[in-house]
């Protein structure tokens, strides 16, 4: 395979993983019954006149299953901490002691569980058609290069076979983070 290398396939199995880490990613911030530090990351906390990530703020722990704890390193900044866990979408009430937040992690009811499946399964699919999109830029690209004579038929197909296996490859373990994460999200 001569010009094969112009089909870079270490360039489109980076840009699949790519997906698959920010799936890994959204999951991380979907809330399941269980504390898990990841879970705060996400908030934005207004501190010294911008806006910074919590664990930029204060140490983030999981002293129990049901228990997170912000330790903030400036006093000054519990009142801004405290405010905007309250303020996320996670239905967390945090309570105060000195430099540290406690924030109990509620049960989940059944149906807010369903809904945080279907969140999952969404962004599953997010993840399959952003590895399907690098899919077809490179059979694309396999095309236009049989056309202007720089790969054989044979080489294309092969080149194709190749691109598809780590098409497959990747779509499994999209599949399989899915599975593991409704797994999850159902467990009582």
């Amino acid at each position: 395979m001569s010009n094969a290398d112009s089909l870079d396939m270490k360039d489109l199995e980076r840009r699949m993983e790519g997906a698959v880490n920010v799936l890994k990613e959204e999951f991380s911030g979907l809330r399941t019954g269980r504390a898990s530090a990841s879970l705060l990351e996400p908030i934005q906390v207004k501190a010294y006149g911008a806006n910074m990530p919590m664990n930029q703020v204060g140490t983030i722990s999981v002293p129990d299953s049901r228990t997170l704890a912000v330790q903030v390193w400036d006093a000054s900044l519990v009142p801004a901490v405290e405010k905007a866990i309250r303020e996320s979408s996670l239905g967390l009430n945090p309570r105060t002691e000195g430099n540290v937040l406690h924030i109990p992690i509620p049960e989940l009811s059944q149906e807010r569980r369903k809904e945080l499946t279907k969140v999952a399964h969404h962004y599953a699919e997010q993840a399959r058609v952003a590895v399907r999109n690098v899919r077809r830029d490179g059979m694309d690209t396999l095309k236009r290069l049989e056309k202007d004579h720089k790969i054989s038929e044979d080489e294309h197909r092969d080149l194709a076979g190749d691109v598809q296996e780590l098409t497959n490859r990747v779509i499994k373990e999209i599949d399989d983070l899915l599975a593991a994460k409704d797994e999850e999200i159902m467990q009582v």
